[in-house]
């Protein structure tokens, strides 16, 4: 089974949901309270890709695999971000304003950033990233759903509110059927390297929503801004980044998504065990 069928219209699902729940007031937010704002973006954008830089040097990952992480480290977000900022009783307006800034900023981070990967490692593998064919993907698979998203609010708030209300409750099953294919799939060159691959990926995780943490703790945000700012900082949308992976017209290369199903595995665990300690913590 080709992968690339499952993950396009989980992806396209994913990104019209975000759409659903998108309003104008959501992006004024960061005009009002800036310096929540601004740390979350600043985290996914900038400082998760640098981490992941160094997680991949320190484990001497293979360039596929460094190719992985980037990618994924590169793709922040999703709307399962905010199911989880809500789970754990934080800013679920920060959450959704974060998600939709960061979302529309990596149609031009992204390609950037991915440049200077393949530039830099992809050459050992072969690997080049066709940027033009990564933009206009992008722009039909993730800002045409949000667009769609956003009409379907503006017209008829009720009717999205509904669809909302199913997705919300699908996103999460339909990303973890994607995993356990791709995992069944890949399973012998997954348990070949899940030594270094899920130490990589578990080091990645820890250090995002510990950056997340500590940022939130020096800027004195409070405490639904804070747990917010971890899941965030810490969640990453793994269908884009599998999208990417194995699209024909970009990498073409399911070995590269592999890090991102890991991430996704190890990320949902991580971010369930710490809603579990924030509501026993109260």
């Amino acid at each position: 089974m080709n992968t690339i069928f499952i993950v396009l219209p989980i992806l396209t699902l994913l990104m019209f949901d975000l759409g659903l729940v998108l309003k104008l007031q959501d992006f004024k937010l960061i005009v009002k309270r800036p310096k929540p704002a601004l740390v979350g973006l600043i985290g996914q954008i900038v400082l998760l890709p640098i981490l992941a830089w160094c997680v991949g040097s320190i484990f001497h990952l293979a360039p596929l695999f460094m190719v992985g992480i980037m990618l994924v480290a590169c793709s922040p977000g999703g709307s399962s971000s905010n199911v989880f900022s809500m789970l754990a009783k934080g800013d679920v307006a920060l959450s959704v304003t974060l998600t939709a800034c960061s979302t529309l900023l990596t149609l031009i981070t992204l390609p950037i950033i991915m440049s200077w990967v393949t530039n830099s490692v992809g050459e050992v593998v072969d690997i080049r990233l066709p940027v033009r064919n990564l933009v206009m993907q992008n722009f039909v698979l993730m800002l045409m759903p949000i667009t769609a998203g956003l009409l379907v609010n503006d017209t008829n708030p009720e009717i999205a509110e509904k669809i909302h209300n199913v997705l919300k409750r699908i996103a999460i099953p339909a990303l973890l059927l994607l995993v356990t294919v791709f995992f069944f799939q890949h399973r012998k060159t997954i348990i070949a390297e899940i030594a270094s691959l899920g130490l990589s990926m578990t080091t990645l995780i820890l250090l995002a929503t510990s950056c997340g943490a500590l940022l939130s703790w020096l800027l004195h945000l409070t405490g639904k801004e804070r747990r917010t700012l971890v899941i965030e900082i810490g969640m990453q949308n793994a269908a884009q980044a599998i999208t990417i992976a194995c699209s024909p017209v970009i990498f073409a290369n399911e070995i590269i998504a592999i890090p991102a199903i890991i991430y996704a595995l190890i990320m949902n665990l991580v971010l369930l065990a710490y809603i579990w300690l924030c509501k026993r913590r109260g």
